[in-house]
C-alpha cells in the first residue's frame, strides 16, 4: 500500500513524567454554564502545537474535503477545529478537550479522512479507527463523516452491538478504510478473525471519559495494543481526569494538548434551572412540562422508570417515546426518527441518550431524576444549546434530594437559578412553557423488535474451521456486546 501521509517515527516515545497541564476555571453569569472549578490533569507538557487556523482554506486538506465543507455549509471552523486541525493534519498525537456540541466530530474526522485519502485497505484490515462508547454516538459520527468519506472515495463501516454481527463481518471482509466502532463489538470481531488492527495508522478515542465510566477501558486498552505502534492517536473528551489521564500517558506520544471553551453562544445561551418540587407534585410537574409546545428530552434513572413515564404521558395525551438499553437497536433508531421528525414531541431516556444524540433546535432538557454525578449532568445538558443555539436545562428536585444536587451542580461548575414551583403555578409555565395536557390518550406506532439471533451449535466436525454464511440467510453471530 502507498502512503501519502507524513512519515512518523517507527518507535513511539513514552511521555516524560512531569507536571500536568492545568485548565483554568472561568466564571460566567449566574444561571449560565461555566467551566468546572476543579482543575483537571490532562497530560505532561510537550512540544508546542501549531497556531490555530483562521479558516479551512488555509489547512492542508484535499480539495474534495474543502468542496464538501462548502456544500455542507460549514464555512468557519469551531474553536476546537481551528485549534486541533493544524496539528492533527501534520500527524501529531492530539489531546482535545471540548464540551459536547463543540464540533469535535469534524475536528478529528477531517484529519483522519485527509490522512487516509488515497489509501486502500486490504480485506479485514482497516486503516483508520474511531472508538466511541455508545451505538448512538457511533451512528452520529458515521452520519457526520459519510459525505466527506464519499468525497474521498473512502469506505466506512459502523461496528456496534445490537445489529447483525454477520453483516458487519462481511463489510470488514469486503474492505473498509475507516471503522467506527464500540469497543465490545469490535473486540468480538477481532476475536473471530474478521478484523485485524495491525494496519490501523490513525486511531481516535471519542468521549473517552464515558468509556472509562462505563468500564470499557480494559477493552479499549486491548484494542489500542493491536494498532500500529507508530500510528497517530487522537483522544477527544469533555473531561480529562482519572482513568482518561492514565490512558493518555500510556498511548499518546508527545501529544499536543488543546483545551478550548465551547462556542461562545453555547455558553451564554444555556440556562440552568433547579425547580424545587414536592414529592407528591413531581409527576404532575413532569407531565405539564412534557405537554409544552416544542420538543423536550426527559432523563430518568432506570429503564422501568422510562417505560412508566412514557405510559403516563401517552395516557395524558402527550406523544412520548422511550429510549433505553432494553430496546433493540432497530427500536432505538425508530424512536429517534419519530422524535426528530416530530411524530413524538417527548423523548424519555436513561443515560444511554446522554451522548451521541443530536437533534436540531432542541431547547429544553429536563432531569426528571437528577443525574448521579456532575459528568452525567453536563452530558445530559449537552443535548441542548448546541453549536450556538439557545436552550435550558431543568432539574426537578424533591426536598430529600436538595443537598446531593447542590453538591453535584457545584462539581459541574454550574450556578443554576433555583425556583420553588407547583404544577399549576405561573413560575413553572414561565420557565418551561408547561401547560395542561389534553387528557385524550394517544398511541405511537411501536417499532418492531428484532428477533434475537440464536448462536449455531458447534459440532466436532465444524471446530477449527470457519463457515461461510449461506446466501440470503442471516448469519447467527456470537453474542456481541450491546455497547
Amino acid at each position: 500500500m502507498n502512503s501519502n501521509s507524513p512519515a512518523r517515527s517507527t518507535r513511539r516515545r513514552r511521555p516524560r513524567s512531569g507536571g500536568a497541564a492545568r485548565i483554568p476555571a472561568q466564571s460566567q453569569a449566574r444561571g449560565r454554564e461555566k467551566a468546572p472549578r476543579r482543575d483537571e490533569p490532562v497530560a505532561p507538557a510537550g512540544t508546542p502545537g501549531l497556531p490555530p487556523a483562521a479558516s479551512f482554506a488555509e489547512l492542508d486538506m484535499p480539495a474534495p474535503l474543502l468542496e464538501t465543507l462548502r456544500q455542507q455549509g460549514v464555512t468557519v471552523p469551531f474553536p476546537i477545529q481551528a485549534a486541533t486541525l493544524p496539528d492533527s493534519l501534520n500527524g501529531r498525537d492530539v489531546l482535545g478537550r471540548g464540551q459536547t456540541g463543540s464540533g469535535k466530530t469534524l475536528a478529528f474526522g477531517l484529519a483522519l479522512l485527509a490522512r487516509t485519502a488515497g489509501l486502500r485497505a486490504e480485506p479485514r484490515g482497516p486503516l483508520a479507527l474511531v472508538l466511541v462508547p455508545t451505538r448512538e454516538l457511533a451512528q452520529q459520527v458515521t452520519e457526520a463523516l459519510t459525505p466527506y468519506a464519499r468525497a474521498l472515495r473512502l469506505r466506512m463501516t459502523t461496528v456496534v452491538g445490537g445489529l447483525s454481527l454477520g453483516r458487519q463481518a462481511a463489510a470488514l471482509r469486503n474492505g473498509a478504510e475507516v471503522v467506527v466502532a464500540t469497543p465490545g463489538r469490535l473486540r468480538d470481531l477481532v476475536e473471530r478473525g474478521d478484523c485485524r488492527l495491525g494496519e490501523v495508522r490513525t486511531t481516535v478515542l471519542d468521549e473517552a471519559d464515558q468509556m472509562a465510566d462505563m468500564g470499557f477501558l480494559p477493552q479499549v486498552t486491548a484494542l489500542l495494543d493491536q494498532v500500529r505502534p507508530d500510528g497517530q492517536r487522537m483522544l477527544f473528551s469533555a473531561t480529562l481526569d482519572g482513568d482518561v489521564d492514565r490512558l493518555v500517558r500510556r498511548f499518546l506520544s508527545d501529544p499536543v494538548v488543546h483545551s478550548v471553551d465551547p462556542p461562545a453562544g453555547a455558553v451564554t445561551t444555556m440556562e440552568h434551572h433547579i425547580l424545587r418540587v414536592s414529592t407528591d407534585d413531581k409527576n404532575a410537574v413532569a407531565t405539564r412540562i412534557a405537554a409544552r409546545d416544542g420538543r423536550v428530552i426527559m432523563f430518568v434513572h432506570t429503564k422501568r422508570a422510562v417505560d412508566r413515564l412514557v405510559r403516563r404521558l401517552l395516557a395524558s395525551g402527550v406523544r412520548a417515546g422511550a429510549l433505553h438499553g432494553g430496546k433493540s437497536q432497530n427500536q432505538r433508531n425508530r424512536t429517534l426518527e419519530q422524535f426528530k421528525d416530530g411524530q413524538a414531541t417527548v423523548l424519555v431516556a436513561t443515560n444511554v441518550a446522554a451522548r451521541g444524540i443530536h437533534v436540531d433546535s432542541l431547547d429544553l432538557v429536563v432531569n426528571v431524576d437528577p443525574p448521579a454525578d456532575h459528568k452525567d449532568y453536563l452530558h445530559r445538558g449537552g443535548r441542548t444549546a448546541r453549536a450556538g443555539e439557545s436552550g435550558s436545562v431543568v432539574t426537578l428536585v424533591t426536598p430529600e434530594q436538595r443537598r446531593e444536587v447542590d453538591r453535584m451542580v457545584a462539581a459541574a461548575g454550574v450556578s443554576p437559578q433555583v425556583t420553588p414551583v407547583r404544577s399549576t403555578g405561573e413560575e413553572l409555565a414561565r420557565i418551561t412553557g408547561a401547560k395542561a395536557p389534553s387528557g385524550v390518550p394517544v398511541v405511537l406506532a411501536t417499532p418492531p423488535a428484532e428477533r434475537p439471533q440464536r448462536p449455531r451449535r458447534e459440532t466436532p466436525a465444524s471446530r477449527g474451521r470457519r463457515r461461510r454464511p449461506a446466501r440470503g440467510r442471516r448469519t447467527p453471530g456470537a453474542a456481541g456486546s450491546a455497547s
